[in-house]
C-alpha cells in the first residue's frame, strides 16, 4: 500500500497529521512519515495519534511509514516538520520531482534563511509552494472549514496542486508571492507571544487589540522590505494567521507567552512542551533580519528580551508603552 499514494505528507505532529487527516477525508490514500515507530504502529494499527493529535479517530485511508524513501513515488509531498528541522529532512528525502508544499513556519536561526531557501538548498530543483493561514490543527482534523493561502512558483504547479489539496472544508487561495505567505507565518508567530503575554497578565482586551494592530504593522514594515507584497501581508497567510495566533490558547505561541506572563520562565515552559512554539527560536534571528534591514519592530525586540531574561512580562508591556509618541 506504500506505493499506491500520490501525496505524502511528510512530519506526524498535530499539524502533519490534521493535514493527513484532511487530504483522506475523501477516501483519497496518503502516506504519512514519523520518525517514531511507536507512533507508526499506533497511527496503522488504531489509526489514531494520542500524542500529538488526541480525541481525533483518522481514516484507514492514511498508511504511516518509518521510512522517508517510500516517499519517492508521491507527485505531492506537503513538508511539515520543525523549521529548525526541515533541512535535516529535506537531505533525507530520496530524488523525487514532486511538488514541495512548505507548511511550517519559521526562519532557520543557523543560516537566518527563510524554508524556501532551505528547502531549494536541500532538494535543488524541485518546484516548491507554501501552504500558510488561519489554521489550527484539531479544527482542520474535524473538517471545520478552513481558507488559507496556497502560494506557488508558477500558475501551472497552482493548477497541479490546488485540486490535489483543496477539499469541501479546506480551501486554497492562490499567490504567486512565496516570500510574502512565508514572512506572515513567520513574524505572527513571535508576536503571538507578545499577545500570550497580555493575556498572561490580565492586561484585557483593548491591550491585545494594541499589541495585534501594532504587530500587523511590524509584519507589514519587515514583509515590505523583504519583497513582499502588501496583499499578501493583509491577507489570510499574514492579517488572517495574526489574528487566529494572537487570540486563542489553541496556539502554541500565545500559550508559551501566557506562561511568561504568569511568571514562568521560558526554559521551563518550554522543556515541558510536546510541540515546539517556533516563535521562541524565530524571535532572534528576525530580530537580526530587521536589523540588517533597518526596520524597526519593537515588538520583536521585546519578545527577545523578555525570552533572553533581560526583563520580566511586566516590564516588557513597559518597555512597548514608554515609547516615544508618534503618527501611527
Amino acid at each position: 500500500m506504500t506505493g499506491s499514494a500520490n501525496i505524502g505528507v511528510v512530519g506526524a505532529g498535530a499539524w502533519g497529521t490534521a493535514l493527513a487527516a484532511m487530504l483522506a477525508s475523501d477516501g483519497r490514500d496518503v502516506l504519512l512519515w514519523a520518525r517514531e515507530a511507536e507512533l507508526v504502529a499506533e497511527l496503522n494499527d488504531q489509526h489514531v495519534n494520542s500524542f500529538y493529535l488526541p480525541d481525533i479517530e483518522l481514516s484507514p485511508a492514511i498508511t504511516a511509514i518509518s521510512d522517508i524513501h517510500a516517499m519517492a513515488g508521491c507527485d505531492t509531498l506537503l513538508i511539515v516538520t520543525p523549521a529548525q528541522h526541515m533541512r535535516a529532512v529535506l537531505t533525507d528525502l530520496p530524488e523525487t520531482k514532486a511538488d514541495l508544499v512548505l507548511c511550517s513556519k519559521g526562519i532557520e536561526a543557523s543560516s537566518q534563511k527563510f524554508m524556501v531557501d532551505v528547502a531549494a538548498e536541500a532538494v535543488g530543483a524541485n518546484e516548491i509552494a507554501v501552504l500558510s493561514g488561519p489554521t489550527f490543527a484539531h479544527e482542520v482534523a474535524r473538517a471545520q472549514p478552513t481558507a488559507v493561502t496556497l502560494a506557488c512558483s508558477s500558475e501551472a504547479q497552482w493548477q497541479r496542486l490546488s485540486p490535489a489539496i483543496a477539499r469541501p472544508h479546506f480551501r486554497p487561495y492562490y499567490s504567486p508571492d512565496i516570500i510574502g505567505a512565508e514572512i506572515g507565518g513567520a513574524v505572527k508567530n513571535v508576536l503571538a507571544i507578545a499577545c500570550g503575554v497580555v493575556d498572561g497578565l490580565e492586561l484585557g482586551q483593548n491591550a491585545r487589540a494594541s499589541l495585534i494592530s501594532r504587530g500587523f504593522a511590524e509584519m507589514s514594515r519587515f514583509g515590505l522590505a523583504c519583497g513582499a507584497q502588501g496583499e499578501t501581508l493583509s491577507g489570510l497567510s499574514g492579517l488572517g494567521d495574526l489574528v487566529l495566533t494572537c487570540s486563542s490558547t489553541s496556539s502554541r505561541n500565545f500559550s508559551l507567552g501566557m506562561g511568561l506572563g504568569k511568571g514562568q520562565s521560558a526554559a521551563e515552559l518550554m522543556a515541558d512542551r510536546r510541540t515546539v512554539a517556533e516563535g521562541a527560536s524565530t524571535a532572534p534571528v528576525l530580530q537580526q533580519f530587521a536589523r540588517a534591514r533597518s526596520v524597526d519592530m519593537p515588538i520583536v525586540d521585546a519578545v527577545c528580551a523578555l525570552l533572553d531574561g533581560k526583563c520580566s512580562a511586566a516590564e516588557m508591556v513597559g518597555m512597548l508603552l514608554a515609547r516615544p509618541l508618534r503618527a501611527e
